[in-house]
């Protein structure tokens, strides 16, 4: 039975951009199992299977509704065992804990502070509405007058929080180890949402965070090569 997958969408819906939706599709991807994508805006968060309270990514398998991204790999992990592991055992699993944290506290909010604008200009007006308002209310200004976009000190930031990921990147291709396991996906999430909702160019050609990242757009048939990277306007 093919798996129902909603993923966080703008005003295209072939350019998924939320960090935690890639998780999943990378998930999903390793796990080898047939998926079906369902574009979902903002404002269709709330309503996604009935619920008042969703948050995005959600999935169906038959008749079991599973939400959030680590919940989700859980959910594979344990749904099917004989498959490529997602996390190579409970080491691995908790090891994934600290780097979601790591990722979710360090490198989202920088990469927000790149992005914002780029997604704002991703969506439709009803979604526009809806983002204005609630990282207005989060950041306590209007969205113009946040500090943001792709200026040299801020792509210098996320570079320097991307420093033991480099380091530990010398020692072996994935954070995994010879091969990936989430951990890696939700630090590709992360970087792939900058990929495709910003341009602004911020890993060096010879990084070796940049090596990494373009063998995780190569996994899985090269799943996240078929986004195609922003263009400036």
């Amino acid at each position: 039975m093919t798996i129902l997958f909603y993923d966080l969408v703008g005003s295209d819906a072939g350019r998924p951009f939320s960090p935690h939706c890639w998780k999943t599709r990378m998930a999903l991807a390793h796990k080898g199992l047939p998926f079906e994508s369902v574009p979902t805006p903002f404002t269709g968060v709330k309503t996604m299977e009935g619920g008042t309270d969703r948050t995005i990514p959600v999935i169906r398998d038959g008749d079991t509704v599973v939400q959030d991204s680590f919940a989700i790999a859980e959910y594979l992990e344990a749904t099917y065992p004989d498959r490529p592991t997602l996390f190579a055992g409970e080491g691995g699993r908790a090891a994934a804990r600290f780097v979601e944290a790591w990722s979710f506290k360090t490198l989202h909010p920088l990469v927000t502070q790149i992005a914002l604008m780029d997604i704002f200009d991703m969506l439709d007006e009803p979604d526009r509405a809806h983002f204005r308002r609630t990282r207005e209310q989060r950041f306590g200004r209007r969205l113009e007058e946040v500090p943001c976009g792709a200026a040299p000190e801020r792509i210098a930031a996320l570079n320097a929080a991307l420093e033991p990921l480099r380091t530990m990147l010398g020692h072996q291709p994935f954070i995994g180890g010879s091969s990936p396991l989430f951990a890696d996906y939700i630090v590709f999430g992360a970087l792939q949402w900058l990929r495709v909702s910003s341009p602004a160019n911020v890993l060096a050609p010879d990084d070796l965070v940049t090596d990494w990242f373009t063998r995780c757009l190569d996994l899985h048939e090269g799943a996240g090569r078929k986004v195609e990277p922003a263009k400036a306007a």
